[in-house]
């Protein structure tokens, strides 16, 4: 029989490794942490039938690489939870001949229902002007709209000014939404000239998509030609509204156009976003935090067949420990 004999450091060693081993089991059957983040989630029918019922187990939330997590709530933006924030913001740049679309948009805010507060603003000087505050008085919002004054004044930018709206709404539980009917065309001009920016990289729709992550703001852009040289510049026309469709789809929401010419009527889209407002799902869902709040990509999908769920790309995570 042949015998091993042990030094007295191979057993701190031994033990080591043990111990090691015992707080990786622990660490592994152990759960992590996690947070609640929120996302306002669409659900639209993939045929031409009526969009099918999808309950809280059959909504499949992954995190980063392919980590499902749980869904804590699942609520239909209805009753209680039917609040909703809408901001109609206007362009002041667009062609005064928008002023033949401005009754469809009064018919579009008188017919939303009491949960709905509606304000009305322009877009001016990378910035905005606010025509009426957010209002359940439907009338006074659908008085508020006016010609634009065909100008974007010396430092127009859309995304700037949807920036600043944004960054100043009032904090609540209700759902947020902009409808922007815009040409999507930076005007304002830093340096470089006209061709300094690369088509969809513009640093200002990158800002805009992160604000509209982060605060939850779903954006639903309606293209309507604006005025001056750049209107007629092809490569400016196209860009613009390709930055304007990419940060509807970032935050959840949708673009509407019609090639680069003006729409017979914003009719057809509005009863659109109106059927994708009355669509959506305010979910709650338990994510793994990092150790600063941020923006984290989440990916939502559901086995239930004929219907697809839209949200923002991202959600905005608390950091750990709520610091």
């Amino acid at each position: 029989m042949t015998y091993f004999r042990l030094r007295p450091g191979s057993l701190l060693v031994l033990a080591a490794l043990l111990f090691g081993a015992l707080a990786l089991q622990a660490q592994e059957s152990t759960p992590a942490a996690t947070v609640p983040a929120r996302l306002t989630v669409t659900l639209s029918a993939t045929g031409d039938g009526p969009v099918p019922t999808v309950n809280k187990d059959d909504v499949i939330v992954t995190q980063g690489r392919n980590n499902r997590r749980k869904v804590i709530s699942w609520e239909a933006a209805r009753g209680e939870h039917a609040g909703l924030d809408l901001f109609i913001l206007i362009d002041d740049v667009l062609n005064t001949s928008v002023g033949s679309q401005l009754d469809t948009l009064r018919d579009f805010i008188n017919a939303q229902p009491s949960s709905t507060a509606v304000g009305v603003g322009y877009m001016r000087n990378a910035t905005f002007q606010i025509a009426q505050n957010f209002t359940t008085d439907h009338a006074l919002a659908a008085k508020a709209l006016r010609l634009p004054r065909g100008s974007a004044g010396a430092m127009g930018n859309p995304y700037r000014s949807l920036m600043a709206l944004m960054n100043g709404w009032p904090q609540h539980q209700n759902r947020r939404g902009i409808i922007a009917v815009t040409d999507g065309i930076i005007r304002m001009r830093s340096g470089g000239g006209p061709n300094s920016r690369f088509l969809g990289t513009d640093p200002d729709v990158n800002s805009a998509s992160s604000v509209a992550q982060r605060t939850g703001t779903l954006i639903y852009s309606l293209y309507f030609p604006g005025v001056g040289h750049f209107q007629r510049n092809f490569w400016e026309a196209t860009n613009g509204q390709n930055g304007m469709a990419r940060l509807s789809e970032e935050s959840g929401g949708e673009s509407f156009f019609l090639g680069l010419q003006a729409p017979v009527s914003f009719g057809p889209w509005l009863d659109s976003i109106q059927r994708l407002i009355d669509n959506q799902y305010l979910l709650v869902f338990g994510a793994s935090p990092n150790r600063r709040a941020g923006l984290q990509n989440v990916d939502l999908s559901t086995e239930v067949p004929g219907v697809d769920l839209e949200s923002a790309r991202g959600a905005w995570v608390p950091a750990a420990g709520g610091q």
